[in-house]
C-alpha cells in the first residue's frame, strides 16, 4: 500500500504551512520523510537545496516536536530545553543563555527550575517548543502538538505559536486533521487525501474557492447538492438541481454536463413560505438550533436532501426565531454563493 502517492510540495522560507487531512491521508508520513524517521523509495527531500534523502534526522537542519512532549521528569525545565545544546559540547553559560532566551521566548521565563510535572499540559508544550526552537532549526515539523490539550488550551497555543512563529521567523510545517487550526494559523495549507495533495493554497482560498468536492465538503461546513448544467451564458451558469429546483451560480469557467454545487451554510438565508424559483429552494424544516450568536435551521427539499443554513441573530428576521420543525419555508442565496465543482 502506497503512503504518500507522488508528493510535490514547495515549502516557502519562513512560512506556516499546515498538512491537514484525515488519519490516514499521508501528512504525518510526509512529515516523517522531512524529518528523516522514514526514508521515501523514490524522488528528493531538499532542505535548503541540500538533498536529505539517506541522513539520519539528527544531521538534518530540522526539529520535531510531537503530540507527546517526552521531558525528561527528573531534570529542571531549563536542563530539559538545554539538553539537545549539552549534546552538541556547548559550554554550560552559552547553552542557559540560549535556554533561557527560548523560555522567554514562549512566556516560561519564570520556571526555568521546576520539574515537568509542577507544570500544566499547555506549559509542559511550550517548554517541549522551546526544547526544539533553541537549536535554531531551518524547519520546525510539528506532529498535533496540541492533540493532548483541551479546547481552551488548544485555541490559547494557537495564537502562541503563530506568535512565536513570526517572531522567530523560522519555517513551521504543522500536522493537523483539525481545519480550525489549519485555518487560523497557516500561510498556506495542504489539503491532503489518500497519499495526496487535492489542493495547495492560502486558507480563505481553499474556503472560498476549493479545488474538488473533497476539499469542499472537509473544509468547513457545505451543503452539496447534485446537479446538471441547463445553459451558461454572461458568466452565470443555469444548473437544475434536487426536487426540481434551479440554481444560478456565477462562474469564472464553462460548466457542462453533471456537476457538484457546494454552498456554505452562512450564505444561505431562510423565509417562511415562499415560491420555488432560481436560488430560492422550497424547504421543510427539520430542527432549529439555537447558537449562541446565531441560528442553525436544518430543512429538507422535496427530494429528502438536507440543506443547512446558519443566520446571525443580529440583523436576522424575527420569524426564524419562531420557526419549527415541519414548518415550509424558503431557501435562498446569491448567485456568488454557489461552488459549481466537477461531479
Amino acid at each position: 500500500m502506497t503512503a504518500v502517492d507522488d508528493l510535490d510540495l514547495r515549502i516557502h522560507q519562513g512560512e506556516f504551512l499546515s498538512l491537514l487531512g484525515s488519519s490516514g491521508c499521508g501528512k504525518t508520513t510526509s512529515l516523517r520523510m522531512i524529518a528523516g524517521f522514514e526514508q521515501p523509495t523514490s524522488g528528493e527531500v531538499l532542505i535548503g537545496g541540500t538533498d536529505a534523502v539517506g541522513l539520519p534526522p539528527y544531521k538534518r537542519d530540522v526539529n520535531t516536536v510531537f503530540q507527546h512532549y517526552a521531558l525528561f521528569p527528573h531534570m529542571s525545565i531549563l536542563d530539559n530545553v538545554a539538553y539537545g545544546l549539552k549534546q552538541r559540547r556547548l559550554d554550560k553559560k552559552e547553552r542557559h543563555q540560549k535556554a533561557h532566551a527560548a523560555l522567554e521566548l514562549v512566556h516560561l521565563e519564570g520556571r526555568a527550575n521546576r520539574k515537568p510535572r509542577e507544570l500544566s499540559g499547555g506549559q509542559q508544550q511550550r517548554v517541549a517548543l522551546a526544547r526544539a526552537l533553541v537549536m535554531e532549526p531551518r524547519v520546525l515539523l510539528l506532529d498535533e502538538p496540541l492533540g493532548a490539550l483541551d479546547l481552551k488550551l488548544r485555541k490559547d497555543m494557537q495564537v502562541e505559536l503563530k506568535r512565536i512563529q513570526r517572531d522567530v521567523g523560522i519555517t513551521f510545517v504543522y500536522v493537523t486533521h483539525d481545519q480550525g487550526e489549519a485555518m487560523s494559523m497557516s500561510d498556506r495549507i495542504a489539503v491532503m487525501s489518500e497519499g495526496r495533495v487535492e489542493q495547495l493554497d492560502a486558507p480563505e482560498a481553499i474556503y472560498d474557492r476549493p479545488a474538488s468536492a473533497f476539499v469542499a465538503g472537509f473544509v468547513g461546513e457545505m451543503n452539496v447538492l447534485d446537479g446538471a448544467v441547463r445553459t451558461t451564458a454572461d458568466g452565470v451558469a443555469t444548473i437544475d438541481v434536487a426536487g426540481g429546483s434551479t440554481v444560478a451560480a456565477r462562474t469564472t469557467g464553462a460548466p457542462a454536463g453533471k456537476v457538484v454545487v457546494g454552498i456554505r451554510p452562512e450564505k444561505v438565508t431562510v423565509a417562511p413560505g415562499g415560491d420555488a424559483g432560481p436560488n430560492r429552494l422550497a424547504a421543510t424544516v427539520v430542527t432549529r438550533l439555537q447558537l449562541g450568536s446565531s441560528i442553525q435551521v436544518v430543512a429538507q427539499l422535496t427530494d429528502g436532501t438536507e440543506v443547512t443554513a446558519v443566520v446571525p441573530r443580529t440583523g436576522a428576521d424575527a420569524t426564524v426565531d419562531a420557526l419549527a420543525t415541519g414548518d415550509r419555508v424558503c431557501l435562498t442565496f446569491a448567485d456568488t454563493a454557489p461552488i459549481v465543482l466537477a461531479a
